[in-house]
């Protein structure tokens, strides 16, 4: 009997995707810009768009409807509880654009036009105070707003390398072995559970 042809595993369903069904859900959008498609915006649409498909969960002016996230307000990152609103924490414009655009509206992601997208992300940011009521957001102002937060994040990772490599042979006993450093009390984290690391800013 000749040898069976090598065939890949599979489960008997399913079909390969299509370049266009690939692109249909290809929305990583970088700080950049690079990602955003072609579209606008204005506060003024965001506006109503805003009230039918946002206002029920993040409130008329982004203040938050029962347990749903603040988006908007004067936000503070400080204490026990931070609230980590568009202004008081967002890096990046491109990133509101980002979420809003594949999570969003919670009951039915992804399913707002791009231009609505856009309008959307500028009333946010206007919310907020970070653009006038004349902003219009597209693929090239949106990249250009600074973020207030911008400069409040690290993004250099302070904890040094480590090169340890795995003992094969004549390894040193465990109880010679002693924990010299630990990332507690760095400000680095909180605890995973229990209350916060007390060397993080209160």
């Amino acid at each position: 009997m000749p040898a069976l042809a090598a065939e890949p595993p599979h489960f008997g369903y399913g079909t390969t995707p299509t370049a266009e069904q690939i692109a249909g859900w290809s929305l990583s959008v970088r700080p950049d810009g690079q990602g955003l498609p072609p579209g606008r915006g204005s506060v003024k649409d965001g506006d109503a768009v805003y009230a039918d498909n946002c206002s029920a969960c993040h409130g008329t002016f982004g203040e938050g409807a029962g347990r749903y996230p603040r988006i908007a307000g004067e936000g503070k990152l400080t204490g026990e509880r931070p609230e980590q609103t568009v202004g008081s924490y967002w890096p990046f414009a491109t990133t509101l654009f980002d979420y809003i655009n594949s999570a969003m509206p919670f009951p039915a992601p992804h399913s707002l036009p791009t231009n609505d997208v856009y309008a959307v992300t500028a009333y946010v940011l206007n919310l907020n105070g970070i653009v006038d009521d004349n902003f219009v957001a597209d693929k090239d102002s949106l990249p250009k707003v600074k973020m207030p937060n911008r400069d409040g994040f690290t993004w250099k990772d302070p904890r040094p390398d480590t090169h340890d490599k795995p003992c094969m042979a004549n390894c040193r006993p465990a109880a010679e072995i002693k924990i010299t450093s630990t990332t507690e009390g760095k400000a680095l984290t909180p605890r995973t559970t229990g209350p916060l690391d007390t060397a993080l800013p209160q």
